[in-house]
């Protein structure tokens, strides 16, 4: 369901980030909405159990045909209808007041709404931002991982260094195969698929070295993510590439992130998705995973639904 969301301090705990932002893309996506005075897309937003919201949202989708239907290029199909009876509006809202939603895609479109609230009067439509709700309890969005490609990190050099800390065995298989193996290993430990030079699977990290390089104080659910071990153990001490967009490329696409990293002679880190439980469960606690940790989707369609916040 797509619809105006009140924006929420975070102390308030209705809507939950689950990942860092970076000042530069909020900065930019402000300037944006400021220039078109528009929410140009909705923010996805995973909640669950929302029983009575579902029923009205399937009841509207069988009732009548779609106001548009398209499918984009990367083979999603869109559908949409509107939802505009007082009666199912109202029923909604008593269906969801108490319920939190998590972001699951757009958390620097989120923190750009906060900001461009803060920089206006209480009571416009600058309160409010373009959301939508999936209940994923009954419709499961998929998750998956964003690899790292880093240009400028020779293979070998990658491998040798990280042979001091994880066991690193190669892999005479196909991406596919590699990453089957990947999600067994993974099972079980922190495991990594190195790629530029062939297949080289990292696994089974130090206990030692995670103890002395991860940050204390933090749940151990978020000192076992992946995402953690690989900034704080390989990316930043290991390896030293400075987290920015010249040393380290997020690609959704593991295919494409080994063709990168075999053009620049660089190396791609393939990652294997994090469960959705574990991200609203690190959430609810109010704490932050390394940026670029998941992949939602699928996503809204850029410009399919637009919100005016112009007065009137």
């Amino acid at each position: 369901m797509i619809g105006a969301l009140r924006l929420t301090a975070p102390e308030e705990g209705v809507v939950l980030p689950h990942e860092d932002v970076m000042p530069g893309p909020v900065a930019d996506r402000a300037a944006l909405m400021r220039a078109t005075a528009a929410n140009l897309e909705p923010l996805l937003l995973a909640y669950r159990d929302g029983d009575a919201t579902a029923r009205i949202v399937d009841r509207t989708a069988g009732a009548a045909a779609p106001l548009l239907s398209t499918t984009t290029d990367d083979g999603v199909r869109h559908r949409l209808w509107a939802l505009t009876d007082p009666a199912d509006l109202a029923a909604i809202g008593a269906d969801l007041t108490h319920r939190q939603a998590l972001i699951a895609d757009g958390h620097h479109r989120w923190a750009t709404y906060r900001r461009l609230q803060a920089d206006h009067p209480a009571g416009t439509p600058w309160d409010y931002g373009l959301v939508l709700l999936v209940d994923t309890a009954r419709y499961p969005l998929r998750v998956r991982a964003i690899h790292r490609v880093l240009p400028a990190l020779p293979p070998h050099t990658a491998l040798e260094a990280a042979r001091t800390v994880f066991r690193v065995r190669p892999l005479a298989e196909s991406l596919d195969r590699a990453l089957v193996t990947l999600a067994e290993a993974a099972a079980e430990s922190n495991a990594f698929l190195l790629a530029g030079d062939g297949y080289h699977l990292l696994d089974r990290p130090d206990p030692a070295a995670l103890a002395a390089r991860l940050p204390a104080g933090r749940p151990d659910p978020w000192r076992r993510l992946d995402a953690t071990v690989l900034h704080g153990l390989l990316l930043d001490h290991l390896w030293q590439v400075p987290d920015d967009g010249e040393h380290i490329r997020y690609i959704h696409d593991a295919t494409a992130a080994v063709a990168l990293a075999e053009r620049h002679g660089g190396t791609a880190v393939l990652m294997h998705p994090v469960a959705e439980q574990v991200v609203l469960d690190l959430a609810r606690q109010g704490v932050m995973m390394p940026r670029k940790s998941t992949s939602f989707g699928p996503k809204p369609a850029t410009g399919l639904v637009m919100r005016s916040l112009e007065p009137g």
